[in-house]
């Protein structure tokens, strides 16, 4: 692991996720899932987040879609709320699942709305 590539990841993870969330993952990782903590922070959200070729409002949309299109509540809920952090509206995240619907399936679709929902209250949006 590289040191500077982890903490530079770490600091926009936590920009994105809110810090709360990261120091807890963090926290209680142990010997078998610290190796993929440390994998995420420093190439994904070092090496992909921290690219210049898109802003991280862009990335939000991307991650929404891809994530959605893979039915998976649990990284999704963090990811709407990383995409509200990084300055999507709630109109601009029910495109991208309206629009998954159509490309990826009703269901993902309806799970992702119901996720999301979720979160805005959470957030109290």
């Amino acid at each position: 692991m590289n040191r500077e590539s982890f903490e530079k990841g770490l600091k926009t993870r936590r920009e994105v996720l809110g810090a709360e969330y990261v120091d807890n993952s963090i926290k209680n990782a142990d010997d078998f899932n610290m190796p993929m903590q440390e994998l995420v922070t420093e190439y994904c959200w070092n090496e992909i987040w921290n690219r210049p070729g898109l802003e991280r409002r862009t990335r939000s949309f991307l991650n929404l879609a891809m994530i959605a299109a893979l039915n998976r509540p649990h990284e999704l809920k963090l990811h709407v709320r990383g995409a509200i952090n990084n300055g999507l509206t709630k109109s601009e995240i029910q495109e991208v699942f309206l629009q998954v619907a159509i490309y990826c399936g009703v269901p993902a679709a309806i799970d992702s709305f119901r996720v999301a929902k979720e979160v805005f209250k959470e957030m109290g949006i």
